[in-house]
């Protein structure tokens, strides 16, 4: 496909390398700043013939984005953008020039353009449009990158984006108390790396209830009073991250701390 591409951050960045690698063309790129995935476009001429535009700036440009790019189409190609969270109808100034519009969610972490890119591969996609072709698209677009997809209504996006959330963003802030922790040990974090890497594949193959272990997981509650007490004596702060996490993996299972 000829593909454009409106931002030139992180998301934007990994979807260009990770296209041009999979036999896509980068006909253009429109952002702020410079950039080297494709070739730049003013902002204020026509958006040339593609196959596809994807949005790919912030949640909360995406809308003054699409009012100001609807009055440079000149073609028929759908839009997507590629939050997780905002709604479709972000982009609803494109959508009433008459083409189709969606979302195209990257579910991976993008650090950078290069990283991002390399990571798209095995990854999931979520796909969300009311449009039957332009969902068909979108599968294909992922297919091609070597990406899965899933189909997520409009309405389920926040819940969703919550659940990516603490899929990835509070299994590291799990982490990190762990290393802290340690530190205070004089141990190195590198000793948790068997161990975590087994626990993330026991809940993919058993299930995240199942896979839980340690005291919690046995109601051994004294052990767990002890681990409290051992954080709060090392920082105070470290052990309210500490009992949240606690606290929080106890209701999973039933208990009261």
């Amino acid at each position: 496909m000829e593909l454009v591409i409106v931002g030139a951050g992180r998301a934007g960045g990994s979807l260009a390398l990770a296209s041009a690698s999979a036999g896509h063309r980068v006909v253009g790129v429109l952002a702020r700043r410079s950039q080297s995935f494709g070739p730049a476009l003013p902002w204020d001429e026509p958006l040339p013939a593609s196959d596809l535009v994807l949005v790919a700036v912030s949640d909360a440009a995406i809308g003054p984005v699409a009012a100001r790019i609807a009055q440079l189409w000149s073609a028929s190609a759908p839009a997507v953008h590629l939050s997780g969270f905002v709604s479709v109808d972000e982009l609803g100034p494109i959508a009433a020039t008459g083409v189709a519009v969606g979302c195209f969610h990257p579910l991976q972490t993008l650090p950078d353009a290069e990283r991002g890119a390399a990571a798209l591969g095995g990854a999931w996609a979520a796909v969300t449009t009311e449009d039957g072709w332009l969902g068909a698209l979108l599968t294909d677009y992922a297919t091609s990158l070597g990406m899965r997809s899933f189909a997520l209504a409009d309405t389920d996006k926040g819940v969703y984006h919550a659940a990516a959330a603490a899929g990835a963003n509070y299994v590291v802030e799990a982490l990190a108390v762990a290393a802290d922790l340690l530190a205070a040990a004089g141990v190195d974090l590198e000793v948790m790396e068997p161990l975590t890497r087994r626990v993330v594949e026991n809940v993919f193959s058993i299930g995240p209830t199942a896979a839980l272990t340690g005291p919690i997981a046995r109601g051994d509650l004294a052990t767990v009073a002890g681990q409290m007490a051992a954080a709060d004596a090392v920082d105070p702060g470290l052990g309210r991250q500490f009992r949240l996490l606690a606290t929080a993996t106890a209701e999973r299972v039933g208990l009261e701390l």
